[in-house]
């Protein structure tokens, strides 16, 4: 049977992250990908131009339409940027994917700096959607924002941002440390039943970074569509991010932060 995934989320005209980078992760993992586009965006690898939100009814439209015919075994969310359309993706979520896992990527700022989600949205994701999801994956900013406390300084702080998550209502966290220093990049993956398992690569010096967080959710959620369990989905995805990073100045494409290299192991 055809492993399938869905990606809810805003389309990125310069191809390196959102719905684009999804998709590529989904093909490049042996998935078969489909998509519902909540924002389009007038952006490129310096920066984020313009966004353009779709209408909630339309993003419910798309939602109905794919669960309809598809055997989605897996969903991945990513940039929501208005309050309606977290309640439209909630309530289709609540109407067709029960016992599908969610993976809830909550994008808020891109690699450029530019904020992606207006404040009152950030309120209703954390009620709406982080209760649906088998898993959140925020980055350091991410978390912070998600508790309105500061950024983590160093791991144990991130891990305790994670529990305190868990508290708020989310099933399982995974703190992403890409935006953390030191010579490894270390993700910590916090359960439910409060377990910590830590993933460490190390950290690879490039600009090419673009859409590295829309990549690792959307490998996690490519890995639960396959049937692996959560810690395995991890690991899995934690791989595959770090060989596209690596191999991401291989590939050149823009001026100003690059996308990853999707597609390191089929092409150079």
């Amino acid at each position: 049977m055809t492993a399938i995934a869905l990606t809810i989320a805003g389309s990125d005209s310069s191809g390196g992250a959102g719905i684009q980078a999804d998709l590529k992760t989904f093909a490049a993992l042996h998935v078969y990908g489909a998509s519902v586009v909540t924002a389009l965006t007038a952006q490129n690898t310096r920066g984020v131009q313009a966004i353009h939100d779709v209408p909630a009814d339309f993003v419910a439209a798309q939602i109905d339409s794919v669960f309809s015919d598809l055997a989605v075994g897996a969903v991945k969310i990513g940039m929501l940027s208005h309050p309606a359309t977290i309640r439209a993706v909630a309530e289709g979520l609540r109407r067709h994917a029960a016992g599908i896992p969610v993976v809830l990527d909550p994008v808020m700022v891109a690699t450029s700096g530019d904020r992606l989600i207006s404040q009152e949205a950030v309120e209703i994701l954390r009620s709406e959607l982080m209760p649906l999801a088998v898993v959140v994956t925020p980055n350091l900013p991410e978390a912070a924002t998600l508790l309105d406390e500061g950024q983590a300084e160093h791991d144990n702080e991130a891990v305790a941002q994670g529990r305190r998550l868990l508290a708020r209502g989310a099933r399982a966290v995974l703190i992403k440390g890409g935006h953390g220093e030191g010579r490894e990049s270390v993700d910590h993956l916090i359960a439910a039943d409060g377990t910590l398992r830590r993933f460490a690569a190390p950290r690879i010096e490039t600009r090419n970074s673009h859409g590295t967080g829309c990549t690792l959710s959307a490998a996690v959620a490519a890995g639960l569509a396959r049937g692996q369990g959560l810690t395995e989905a991890v690991g899995t995805a934690k791989t595959y991010v770090t060989a596209a990073i690596r191999a991401a100045d291989s590939v050149p494409v823009g001026h100003g932060h690059g996308p990853l290299h999707h597609f390191y192991a089929l092409w150079r």
